[in-house]
């Protein structure tokens, strides 16, 4: 009798890669629209201003990334974002030798968030929603109260600025930052024993407590980290933007989980692809940029937002991994059904 034949590796990586397919698609399409519709989106300028603004995004959905492999989401993002830019600025006061010592309380406070976030979330069990959202809140009240009374019309230290704003090979240094943050999560997720145990607690918590895996502190872990590159994507926009407003974290509440969804990721946990979470970012940056040049209304902005980020879910890698394995199981050969028949007639 034949033996059932076990799915060949090229099959299983077609598998967990098509999950990744849609941004890749997506991309494709917005530059063959942009082309026909709106060229200008494609010019020089263009893409040197979607470059530092697709980066703030790229950054911080690589932070709402590293949630969401463990399952859970985070809505504190504008209030850490906003929280990390304004004490940056205030500890610094315009001042260039105060800068370092600025830009590290920032991003301890940052980690702070994300810390309190993981113990309440990891450590307590409680519901990841609630309690980023309410922490999230707490941040904001903090961040406008240090604003007012420390940051108000405060300059970003002028050494910050001419670091970011400054070219390598033609683009601004700061989308070189979040090229890198890329390529240390990809190395680390792909090369490293840690990154493959982060996502496999992720995508089994159970299955990883039983084999002694720390669950908890694989959370905790996740929103510490996720807080940090929150806070540097945003000392990294307000020394682009040269000041600090109150509202400078708002735009990237639900921005970064849109690029997550739409760069495949599962939101049960477990796999995501730093790369494709990188390129979605740049997708939506854009996507926005297109719309603007065809002068289209901020209401309209919102909509086809609001429709790309549905069409993100209807083809989420969930679903996808779901209909190719559908597929693979109706285009399954005869003699491996017909095999399986014959097992179970010999057990007889």
């Amino acid at each position: 009798m034949s033996r059932p034949r076990t799915p060949s590796s090229a099959v299983t990586s077609f598998v967990v890669a098509s999950r990744y397919l849609p941004v890749y698609v997506a991309i494709a399409l917005l530059v063959v629209v942009a082309s026909i519709w709106a060229p200008a989106t494609l010019s020089g300028p263009a893409l040197n201003s979607i470059a530092p603004f697709g980066t703030f995004l790229a950054i911080t959905a690589l932070g709402q990334m590293l949630v969401i492999m463990t399952g859970g989401i985070d809505l504190s993002v504008p209030g850490t974002f906003t929280l990390a830019a304004v004490v940056t600025v205030g500890l610094a006061q315009g001042a260039d030798d105060r800068l370092w010592p600025a830009i590290a309380v920032a991003l301890a406070l940052a980690a702070l968030v994300g810390l309190i976030n993981g113990i309440l979330i990891g450590g307590l069990g409680l519901n990841a929603l609630i309690v980023t959202l309410a922490v999230g809140q707490i941040v904001t009240g903090i961040a406008i109260r240090y604003y007012t009374s420390e940051a108000i019309q405060t300059p970003v230290p002028a050494k910050l600025s001419a670091w970011t704003s400054a070219r390598f090979l033609g683009v601004t240094r700061t989308f070189w930052v979040g090229v890198a943050l890329t390529a240390v999560l990809i190395v680390i997720f792909r090369f490293t024993t840690p990154g493959r145990r982060f996502q496999v607690v992720g995508a089994n918590p159970t299955a990883s407590r039983i084999a002694g895996l720390r669950v908890n502190l694989n959370q905790m872990s996740a929103y510490v980290l996720a807080s940090i590159l929150y806070g540097v994507a945003g000392i990294l926009l307000a020394a682009v933007l040269r000041t600090v407003s109150i509202t400078i974290g708002a735009p990237y509440l639900l921005g970064p989980i849109a690029a997550v969804v739409i760069g495949g990721a599962s939101l049960t946990g477990g796999l995501a692809s730093p790369l494709s979470t990188w390129a979605a970012a740049f997708f939506l940056a854009g996507l926005n940029q297109m719309m603007r040049v065809m002068g289209l209304p901020t209401a309209l902005q919102f909509v086809v937002f609001g429709i790309v980020i549905i069409g993100g879910m209807l083809v989420s890698g969930d679903r996808i991994i779901r209909g190719v394995e559908q597929v693979l199981r109706e285009r399954k050969p005869p003699d491996v059904a017909e095999a399986r028949a014959v097992g179970a007639g010999d057990g007889m």
